[in-house]
């Protein structure tokens, strides 16, 4: 019987050059508000998925809407402010 063997690295194996970057690190800081802000959002969203939204529900994906909005803005002002142009 022959075996069958990978010739690959596994793929949950560790190597330290697999590591984020610290610029990689710092820029998932930079964008937690706005991931935060989506994710609440989607909670929001998935609250009704299966019902007809209250007035209460309404109001909650509402604002959940402005926060990733103002959250975008902010993430975009300050990647301009980084990169010294408009992005």
């Amino acid at each position: 019987m022959d075996h069958i063997v990978t010739v690959q690295d596994a793929v949950t194996a560790f190597e330290p050059w697999m590591e984020p970057t610290d610029a990689e690190l710092d820029a998932i800081e930079r964008e937690l508000p706005l991931i935060s802000a989506e994710v609440e959002l989607l909670d929001a969203q998935i609250i009704v998925i299966d019902r007809t939204p209250t007035e209460l529900d309404e109001r909650r994906i509402r604002r959940a809407r402005r926060r990733v909005l103002a959250a975008h803005r902010d993430h975009v002002n300050g990647l301009s402010g980084q990169t010294g142009g408009a992005a």
